[in-house]
C-alpha cells in the first residue's frame, strides 16, 4: 500500500464508535500503533465508560495489530496529558493526533441554553486544543507532526439549530491555522477534514437511503491522506459517500474607498464591487488582510 503507517503512533480521540472508530482501524490495518481514546459517554457528553474504546482496541489487536484504551475526556487537560503519556510510555513517541471527539446539544439558538452552547465548545474546540497542545513539545521534539481537526460543514457554512456546534467547529479551522503556521519549522502539518457521515449523530436526521450513502467508512481516506507523512498542511478537505472537495476562506481584492463622511455611503452603494470574488485569494496569514489594504490606502495617495 501506498499510504502506510509502519513505525508511526497515532491518537484518535472519540473512536469508540462511528467515524473515530473507522479511523482507528484503518490507521490500524495500515500499519499504524494507535490510542484509542472514547469517553464512552452518549452523544449529548453525558455518562462515561472506556468499554467502547477497549472493544476497538479488541478488533485491532484480533487483526494483529496494536492499540491501547484510554477513556479520558478531551475537556479534562491533567487527563489528557496523562492519555499522550500513556502513549509515550508504550511506544515513545506519538506521531499523528486526529482530533475527533465530539458531542451534539441542538437546539434553535433561542431555546438553547449558554450551559449547553458552552459544553459543545468545550468538547470540540478545547478538546482539540488540549489534545494538541499535551503533543506538541513531544513532536516538536521528534520534528515531525500530523494533526488532524474535524470540523464540519456546519462550522463552515452554518446549519439550523446548531450555532454552538457550528462555532465550536469553524474555531478548529481557526486553530489549524495558525498551529499550522506554527509548526511548519517543525515539520508538523496541521489540516482539517469536514466529514459527512452517517453516525449515531446524524440518526433520525437523514432518510435511510441517504444514510446508507453516508457510510463513515468512505470519509477515512481523505484523514488517511491528511495524516500520512506526504500530507498537505492549512488545507481544508471535505469528504462524504466516496466525494473528496475542498473548501478555502478566501480573500476578495475589495475596493479603496478611503476615509471620508460619505464612506458609509459609498461603501453600501458599491458593496457588490467589495464582494465580487474575481481575483479572490486564499491568504498564507492573516497578515495578508493587512498587507491588501495598507497597499492599496498608498497606491491610492501615490
Amino acid at each position: 500500500m501506498g499510504i502506510d503507517f509502519q513505525g508511526r503512533v497515532a491518537i484518535v480521540t472519540g473512536a469508540g464508535g462511528g467515524l473515530g472508530r473507522q479511523h482507528a482501524l484503518a490507521l490500524a490495518q495500515r500499519g499504524a500503533k494507535v490510542l484509542v481514546n472514547d469517553l464512552g459517554g452518549a452523544v449529548d457528553g453525558s455518562g462515561g465508560t472506556v468499554s467502547a474504546a477497549q472493544a476497538v482496541v479488541d478488533e485491532i489487536r484480533a487483526a494483529g495489530g496494536e492499540a491501547l484504551a484510554n477513556g479520558a475526556s478531551v475537556t479534562d487537560f491533567a487527563a489528557v496529558e496523562a492519555m499522550v503519556q500513556q502513549a509515550i510510555d508504550a511506544w515513545g513517541r506519538v506521531d499523528i493526533l486526529v482530533n475527533n471527539a465530539g458531542i451534539l446539544r441542538d437546539k434553535s439558538f433561542a431555546k438553547m441554553s449558554m450551559d449547553d452552547f458552552r459544553l459543545v465548545v468545550d468538547v470540540h474546540l478545547m478538546g482539540a486544543a488540549n489534545c494538541c497542545k499535551a503533543v506538541w513539545p513531544h513532536m516538536v521534539a521528534h520534528q515531525y507532526g500530523r494533526i488532524v481537526m474535524t470540523t464540519s460543514s456546519t462550522g463552515l457554512y452554518g446549519n439550523f439549530g446548531q450555532a454552538n456546534y457550528g462555532a465550536a467547529k469553524l474555531a478548529q479551522v481557526g486553530l489549524m491555522q495558525t498551529l499550522a503556521i506554527e509548526g511548519a519549522k517543525y515539520n508538523i502539518h496541521v489540516n482539517a477534514l469536514a466529514p459527512t457521515a452517517a453516525t449515531r449523530m446524524t440518526e433520525g436526521l437523514m432518510p435511510q437511503e441517504v444514510l446508507d450513502a453516508l457510510k463513515p467508512e468512505a470519509v477515512v481516506p481523505a484523514m488517511l491522506v491528511l495524516a500520512h507523512e506526504s500530507a498537505p498542511t492549512r488545507t481544508i478537505l471535505c469528504a462524504g459517500a466516496g466525494t473528496f472537495e475542498a473548501a478555502h476562506i478566501t480573500l476578495t481584492q475589495g475596493i479603496h474607498l478611503g476615509i471620508g463622511a460619505d464612506v458609509p455611503e459609498q461603501l453600501a452603494a458599491r458593496l457588490a464591487e467589495v464582494t465580487e470574488r474575481a481575483g479572490e485569494q486564499v491568504p498564507q496569514s492573516g497578515a495578508a488582510q493587512g498587507t491588501n489594504e495598507v497597499g492599496r490606502a498608498l497606491a491610492a495617495r501615490a
